[in-house]
């Protein structure tokens, strides 16, 4: 009988229940907002029922929770890792709305909005006047247009959340990497405080979710009356006249339903929606974005085969299961000894040893980013051509004769054969300028002209010098408008680490924590790794590591800025996280190595550039200007009276200088004088 082999447990039955133990969390969180926010729309008529949860406040809240709880599951659905490294805003504009995910996500928006509003409309009291049905002269039912105007505001301000969230990319988590020198103490601190990000980005959020409802105000107002007024109220008329004797006309009443009563209770709603909306987010992102850990240890822990589970989340073809495996090594490689131990002696693995399939996947990583730094600036290789034979053609008929009486002939050059030339040269290279083709005759009669027709202010004005720069000045203005400017501007934060990083997504925690795990395994194998399989690939690490922040640093210095980056800062600060990490990887398996250099086999020039590259440059005056131009008035200010001190110490030299300088010219010219007398 066969032996039954153990499931080997993939990584993603670890981590779909911390998954959904932190949506639990967040859902939890967003059911006391809605509870919250339900209490907020009661009418208040009897204290205890408006707050007591079960009856009309527990109805609400269900309500509300449910239009909170189709964003979170819109988040799951759509979550990804990596920042978005697409330019120009153009761009990420034409790929939202040519995707499908765009459109999905503007109808929960759209649903939990306009659900969100009927709620506020059925709990609404009398006074608030925002019932669908009014009553005029006993039984004579009428439509009530407030209602409709509210609505379509709810409508509206979902389209702007909309907008909003993916010009934010609310979509992504920000992973982080692994936190030195983390216990268990620190870990219970972390689970006790899961969700104090979200109440310290509360101000935060009630500030933007104030300005979104006031900025939708207006908006609303004129898409309804512009737009959809007519359209709205056809339809709702159409869906109420099974119900109520309505009037059969579907003209719209000729006054207007806006008041400052209706434009409270619209920015009320917008604002209760909105912060639904922003908390339910910001916990999500805050949860889901925690370290691998479960009760402080890794998710992988509990598995019959930990390293197996583990090698199976890191060669995940999915981002996000990839980049919480590695954020787990790194935890490993950081702080558990016992699993670091098990990495070293799992040697009789099917594919390999663990070190040196985890030594594998780490280095891929980083030769990726050697891999694109080499690439750019490369013309694409056309495609080959396979050459084709053309047979000779027999001459049929003898050559065309070539003499003189059968070719044009050059005549006098007079002024209109210049003017000819000029124009025909002119049509055939558009942009030269025809003065430069003309003869003198004619160029003489071209200025004429000008300065007949034409002014000298106007020709200045029409010179090619004033018109760039009139064009030039037209397109700084255009860029500096906040909206239009984003769909023409490239950063050189966001191309430089496109290159670098990848795209469209870059997430540079998953370069970080491969960094580091790969680092701190070598650097511990000197007092655990029992089998001596580690110092084999340290060279290797040295020289990767040391190739690959050289040529980041020199394609930095050499990337090109394009013309709309008008700050002309070459700081990329995801590229930068990336370097440090480098660096401080390298440092460290240099610091532990060097000492067996000589039987690792390490050059010199290894270890001396390697230390070069451990380094951090000093920016140079030049890019010091600029960060003391980006700092705010204030501190330029405060920094120019020790400037001033600095400099008046200077100027009182000078002065003593010139006063010893007088004193001492009657003795220079008493020895001068003495010296002419001996001569």
């Amino acid at each position: 009988m066969a032996a039954i082999t153990a499931r080997k447990a993939p990584y993603k039955d670890f981590l779909q229940p911390a998954l959904q133990r932190r949506f639990s969390l967040t859902a939890a969180i967003l059911l006391v907002v809605s509870y919250l926010e339900a209490l907020l729309v009661a009418d208040w008529n009897s204290y205890f029922w408006s707050a007591f949860p079960i009856g009309p406040a527990g109805l609400r809240t269900l309500f509300i929770f449910a239009c909170g709880l189709a964003i979170l599951v819109l988040r799951i659905a759509h979550y990804h890792v990596g920042r978005r490294t697409l330019t120009p805003g153009a761009q990420v504009l034409w790929t939202s709305l040519t995707t499908l995910s765009t459109y999905e996500t503007a109808f929960w928006y759209a649903f939990s909005s306009l659900g969100h509003a009927l709620v506020m409309i059925w709990a609404s009291p009398k006074t608030a006047n925002l019932h669908w049905i009014t009553y005029f002269g006993g039984n004579r039912a009428r439509l009530n247009e407030r209602p409709i105007f509210f609505m379509c505001y709810m409508g509206v301000l979902a389209v702007m959340q909309t907008s909003a969230h993916y010009e934010m990319d609310m979509d992504r988590l920000d992973f982080g990497t692994a936190k030195k020198g983390q216990d268990k103490d620190n870990a219970k601190e972390d689970r006790a405080s899961k969700m104090k990000p979200v109440l310290q980005l509360l101000p935060a959020i009630f500030s933007d979710t104030v300005v979104r409802a006031i900025y939708a105000l207006p908006l609303a107002f004129a898409i309804y009356h512009v737009v959809l007024r007519s359209l709205a109220w056809s339809w709702t008329l159409m869906f109420f006249r099974p119900f109520y004797n309505l009037p059969k006309t579907n003209m719209a009443p000729p006054s207007w339903p806006s008041d400052l009563w209706l434009f409270g209770r619209c920015m009320y709603g917008g604002i209760l929606v909105s912060m639904l909306w922003a908390v339910g987010n910001a916990a999500f992102t805050a949860s889901m974005a925690r370290e691998p850990l479960k009760n402080g240890k890794p998710l992988t822990s509990e598995s019959k085969d930990p390293n197996g589970s583990l090698l199976n989340g890191l060669k995940s073809k999915k981002n996000a299961v990839k980049a919480f495996a590695m954020w787990e090594l790194a935890h490993i490689a950081e702080q558990d000894q016992a699993r670091r131990q098990a990495i070293y002696e799992d040697i009789d693995r099917k594919d390999g040893p663990m070190w040196a399939q985890v030594y594998a996947i780490c280095m891929e990583l980083l030769k990726s980013i050697d891999n694109r730094v080499d690439e750019f600036g490369k013309p694409a290789a056309p495609a080959a051509v396979a050459p084709v034979e053309a047979e000779p053609l027999h001459r049929s008929t003898a050559p065309l004769r070539n003499d003189a009486f059968l070719t044009k002939q050059e005549g006098p050059k007079t002024l209109s054969s210049g003017m000819r030339k000029a124009i025909g040269q002119v049509s055939q290279s558009p942009g030269s300028s025809p003065a430069k083709s003309l003869s003198p005759l004619a160029k003489k009669t071209w200025k004429d002209a000008k300065d007949h027709l034409l002014t000298k202010e106007q020709q200045e004005f029409l010179s090619p010098t004033n018109v760039k720069g009139q064009f030039e000045s037209l397109a700084r203005y255009l860029i500096s408008v906040p909206k239009l400017g984003q769909l023409v501007h490239e950063d050189f934060a966001t191309s430089f680490t496109g290159v670098v990083l990848g795209a469209p997504f870059a997430e540079p925690t998953l370069y970080c924590n491969a960094t580091r795990a790969l680092c701190l395994l070598a650097v511990n194998s000197l007092e655990e790794d029992q089998y001596g399989n580690v110092h084999r690939d340290v060279p290797s690490i040295i020289r990767t590591l040391t190739s690959v922040i050289r040529k980041i640093e020199a394609l930095k210095a050499r990337f090109p800025i394009h013309w709309t980056d008008t700050k002309g800062d070459r700081d990329s600060p995801d590229v930068n996280l990336v370097l440090d990490a480098l660096r401080g990887g390298l440092a460290q398996v240099v610091a532990a190595f060097e000492p067996f250099s000589t039987d690792l086999r390490l050059t010199l020039g290894d270890l001396r550039h390697a230390k070069e590259a451990s380094i951090k440059p000093q920016p140079s005056r030049t890019e010091e200007r600029r960060a003391e131009e980006r700092k705010p008035d204030s501190r330029r200010q405060e920094k120019r009276p020790e400037e001033r001190r600095k400099i008046e110490p200077s100027q009182n030299e000078r002065r003593s200088q010139r006063r010893r300088l007088q004193d001492e010219q009657p003795e220079m010219d008493e020895v001068v004088s003495t010296g002419r007398a001996r001569a």
